[in-house]
Order: structure tokens, then sequence, then C-alpha cells
């Protein structure tokens, strides 16, 4: 256990009595002041708490969930709701039983405590008890995973959130309307809600972003309202309340992009030879043949997608790297780091065989002539986006295969830390593959994929090339 220092022990001596007997501790005070604020008329809620505690190996990290009834807004559609609170996710006690020592400036334990908020039955006169299963279930993922749930966060449930037949099956997250952040001496607590979306919501905010769709929830009453309150009755998506709604989410990435960084995917990669190479100028029967070829290539291809046998691995070291990619972004991966330096040709750091900290073979990157990408329609279907909703605002889309275990990763000019450049625009490092699309290409390429968008349509295995790029796509069916 951290060993608290002085000051540290003084200024907590503020939350005991003068005569030693404990009052209510810190953290704990500030978030039940925040609540008797918004309801001063319900000083003892209901409250589910968890029987072991978690610093005494108890299975529930937080330490109590108080339910409170909110009478809602009439005049602006607000139904009556429960509203329920968590304790724990935050340091309650500041005596270091879980977290170490905070300060008032400075995040306290996670920074968060959660919120949910909902729809009140007719009649109903006590809270049902499933959100707090739910909120402790979310808990033990913080604590687990020490990563913290942000406004804007969405988290993928695939079932119904009171175990129950309803649409709504997964979460996104946004601050609490109601219950603004709160400090203690122990540090600063911001009270992020969970909201209840059915899976069409939950993929548009996916492909955009969670506060745009957090934004169209508010503006259908029946679909959250203006303080978001879960109906888990809801049987239409806010798309079905009113299909305007998707021409709005499109425009939302034309204009703002998309915050969907990457996919697990069909996908794989292969250099052509000379003789696979395609010609710009060639007659009519020979670009029949070379689409006859295409297609047998293609066939051969989709067979080996679904062959164990010819898997491809990624070592450890490159597994971590990718992930780091499609969490953090190009700029925060170091794959040449050794090499950085500005006097060296870009091709010699690709060639390279210096020694370094990581494993030998993952020091060699090296530039590749022509690229030919293959992906199953489904990863292809995404194409358009990862162009539109990525490149178009200088980001990066990554394509992480399923079964051979390969990543293809899309860069634009802009993107920093990419390992191609104009010169060298398609670099692999081990069976990662980056790909360079620069800026003049995007409306061309866009133009040729865009029937993607409508994979429906979509006769497979088609093949999309841009010779003058050195670049082409094989769309292959996706597997019955």
């Amino acid at each position: 256990m951290p060993q608290a220092k002085m000051e540290d022990r003084e200024r907590l001596a503020s939350g005991y009595s003068s005569n030693n007997v404990p009052i209510t501790p810190p953290g704990l005070e500030a978030i039940y002041s925040a609540c008797r604020r918004l309801y001063p008329d319900q000083p003892n809620p209901l409250q589910v708490t968890a029987l072991v505690k978690y610093w005494l190996g108890g299975p529930d990290p937080l330490d109590y969930i108080s339910m409170y009834a909110n009478p809602g807004d009439p005049d602006r559609n607000i139904p009556p709701h429960w509203h329920y609170i968590s304790f724990g996710l935050s340091d309650l006690h500041g005596d270091c039983r879980l977290y170490e020592l905070g300060c008032s400036d400075g995040p306290s334990g996670f920074g968060f405590e959660l919120t949910f908020r909902l729809k009140r039955e007719p009649g109903e006169s006590n809270p049902p008890t499933w959100p707090a299963a739910l909120m402790q279930a979310l808990a033990r993922y913080v604590f687990q995973s020490e990563n913290v749930l942000c406004s804007g966060d969405h988290v993928s449930w695939h079932t119904p959130l009171d175990g129950s037949e309803s649409r709504i099956q997964h979460m996104l997250m946004t601050e609490d309307t109601q219950l603004q952040p709160t400090s203690s001496v122990l540090g600063m607590v911001n009270f992020i809600q969970i909201v209840g979306v059915c899976g069409e919501e939950l993929k548009a905010a996916q492909r955009w972003n969670g506060p745009g769709i957090i934004e169209l929830l508010r503006c259908k009453p029946s679909a959250g309202g203006p303080w978001l309150v879960t109906d888990m009755r809801r049987g239409e998506t806010i798309f079905e309340l009113d299909p305007q709604l998707k021409e709005r989410v499109d425009q939302g990435i034309e204009q703002e992009g998309s915050n969907l960084s990457g996919v697990s995917a069909w996908c794989s990669w292969d250099e052509p030879g000379d003789n696979d190479r395609q010609s710009s100028d060639g007659e009519d029967d020979n670009k029949e043949n070379r689409r006859d070829k295409e297609e047998e290539e293609a066939e051969r291809e989709e067979r080996r997608l679904s062959s164990d046998a010819e898997r491809r691995t990624l070592t450890d070291y490159e597994s971590e790297q990718i992930k780091s990619t499609l969490k953090k972004g190009l700029s925060n991966t170091h794959l040449n780091s050794r090499h950085d330096s500005q006097t060296q040709s870009r091709k010699e750091s690709f060639d390279s065989t210096v020694s370094s900290e990581g494993p030998t073979e993952l020091i060699r990157t090296r530039s590749l002539d022509t690229v030919h990408l293959k992906f199953n329609l489904e990863a292809g279907s995404l194409l358009p986006l990862a162009l539109r909703g990525r490149l178009k605002h200088g980001r990066h889309f990554t394509f992480k295969g399923i079964m051979n275990d390969i990543a293809i990763t899309l860069v634009s000019s802009s993107v920093v830390g990419s390992i191609t450049d104009e010169e060298h625009p398609f670099a692999a490092h081990g069976t990662w593959l980056q790909v360079l699309i620069q800026d003049e290409a995007l409306d061309d390429m866009l133009d040729d994929l865009d029937e993607l968008s409508s994979p429906d349509e979509i006769l497979c295995p088609k093949t999309y090339s841009w010779p003058e790029k050195r670049l082409c796509i094989t769309i292959l069916p996706d597997e019955s």
C-alpha cells in the first residue's frame, strides 16, 4: 500500500471529527452532496450495495448504486424515469484501499462515475435492479483493463441490456445532463451517462462518431430526448423514426470524417510479379484475357483465404504494433526509431538490417513496386468510408485479417509516422502493409469504388485497377 505524504495526511484529517469519530469520507461526501442538490426531497434513496466490498475480494467494484425517482419534465417531453448513480469508480475513501492518494486538481480514482436513466413504467413503484448489474459489469471492465469510459465512447453489448427481447442491445457514453463534475480533496469526478441504443444506431456511431448520434437521439423524444432517457420498449431506431437522419450521418462523415479507424476483416495482399502486372495500353482481346485471368486468380485467392493451412502469422510484437495503430494512430508507432536521422535516405531505412531492441525480422521494412489488395465483399463495402471518412480528413484506416492474420493500413499524405512516402507508396513490415493514397488520387478512387457502398448490387469477383498508381483491388464474394 502506498505511503501517504505528511501533507496528504494532514489534508485528509479534515475528513474526521475532533474526537476521532469518522464522518463520511471526502470522496463519498462529494457525490452525496451532488445527489442531494439534484434530489433534495430524496435524502435516503434505495441503494444496491456490494455485499463483499471489492477491496476485500468481492466481485463487484462499485460499493453502492443509488436509485432516484426523477419526475422528468412533461413540458419538454421528458418522461418520469429512474436515475441510477454509481459509487466506486472514483476514490471514495482516500485511504489507499483501492487507489493511490490523489490531489484536488487531478482525477479521483478513475475520474468518473456511471449514471443511467431508465424510463419509468406506469404504476412502477420500485426501480428495476438490472441496471445496477449492468453498471457493475462495466465497472469490472474498467478495473480489469484500466481503460476509462469517456463521453463519446461506445460499448458493443450484442444482447438486450435487460435480458429481454428488446432492440436496445448496445450503449453510448455521454456526460450526464443534470449532474455536473464535482471535486473533493481527492480529485475531480465526472458523471458519464450510459445511453441504451439499437444496433443500427451503434453502427452509425462507429462509422461517424458517438457525439453526433447522441445529438440525434436528443432530438427525438421517443429515442431519448434532451436527457437521453433509455426506453427498453422502444421498437424503432432514430432512422426509422426519421429516415432523413441517415442523410445527416452521411453529411457528418463527409464534413467531419469518421471515428472508425479499423476493422477485423477478410483481406490479403501480395506483390504481383512482372508476368501478372497489367498494362495500360493493351488491346481489347488482351483485356478480356486479363479479366478471365483475374477472375481465376480471385477464385484461387478466395479458396486460399479460407484455408487455415496457408495462414501467415504475426509475431506478438507485430500484433501489438497493429493494436497501437488502431487505438492511437500511426504517429505513436516507431517501427524505424533507429533510423530517424534525416540524413539517411528513405530507401536505406527500408532495407536496413541493423540490430535493434526488437526481433531481427521486424527491422526489415521493404518497399514494394506494385500491390494487389484483396477483400471480401463485407470488408470491401467499407472502402468508400475509409477513403471519404478517414483519408480525405488526413487520417488512416486499417483492415486486420481474421483468418490470415495480416494487416493492411491505408494512409493519407498527412499521416505522421507512416513507413511510406511519395517515392515509396507501398511498404511492408513483415505481414503488415501500409498503402499511401495520395490526395490527387482519392477522388478518382472514390468515383470507382463508390458502388461498393451498395454491396448488394456488386457481382463478385470484381477487380478495380489504377495502372498509373501500380495498384489494384479485387473484391471477392463473402463466404456463404
